[in-house]
């Protein structure tokens, strides 16, 4: 089960990142090209934020179910703090990757609420950045890389 998890974490990550740089164009050219803001936008921002979410609740699972790494670590967390790969995965990892959720779904509102399409976008832009920097700043870069 821990590794269909994971696989599956990874997969949907992998998805996460290239859909966030298609809403990140979208809302940018929207924004600086004074666009209007269609359903279809509506919809990749709604899929991307719900993806975010459906991977959140996966590595929860991970984290608190199934995972050996964080079993030991929340075990012997003042080891795991000493060890910078440890307390990745035991804090940093869950940590920002959970923020970036909820700055995810405050965009998510707060564009749904605003009241013109250029805020819409401009919204969006702001915060899917802040969003996407969350993202990759707490990627294991060293497990992605090993898988290609």
């Amino acid at each position: 089960m821990y590794q269909i998890l994971l696989n599956a974490h990874f997969i949907i990550a992998c998805v996460i990142i290239l859909m966030s740089i298609g809403v990140l164009i979208k809302s940018y050219s929207g924004w600086l090209g004074n666009k209007a803001y269609s359903k279809g936008d509506n919809g990749m921002t709604a899929g991307f934020v719900g993806l975010i979410w459906l991977n959140c609740i996966i590595g929860l699972a991970l984290y608190f179910a199934f995972s050996p790494i964080t079993e030991y670590a929340l075990q012997h967390m003042g080891e795991a703090m000493k060890n910078s790969k440890m307390r990745f995965y035991a804090v940093e990892h869950i940590s920002v990757m959970f923020f970036a959720a909820i700055v995810a779904q405050v965009a998510r509102v707060k564009v749904k609420k605003a009241s013109s399409d250029l805020q819409k976008f401009k919204l969006s832009a702001i915060f899917y950045t802040i969003t996407f920097a969350l993202l990759v700043s707490r990627i294991p870069w060293d497990r992605v890389m090993a898988k290609f």
